[in-house]
């Protein structure tokens, strides 16, 4: 997911990790260029429709506190 901001994408990390037990690994600069850096969700077979549901619910929240734009998801996904 594309945040864009290397403090607001370590951010997001560490507050799914300490507020929800969801291990998300933040990407940034030199893996992404500048600008790019987003956190790197990737699903299992054992990821159920519950922990996915759980995690867009913790990730609408952390984007809430961080302020994170949410057009910047929009753009992700085109």
């Amino acid at each position: 997911m594309l945040i864009g901001d290397p403090e607001k994408c370590k951010a997001a990390s560490d507050l799914l990790l300490s507020d929800f037990g969801i291990y998300i690994q933040p990407i940034n600069y030199p893996t992404v260029p500048r600008g790019t850096e987003r956190l790197r969700i990737t699903p299992g077979p054992l990821h159920e429709d519950a922990l996915i549901g759980r995690l867009v619910e913790a990730l609408v929240e952390v984007w809430a506190r961080l302020d994170v734009q949410r057009e910047v998801w929009v753009q992700a996904a085109e």
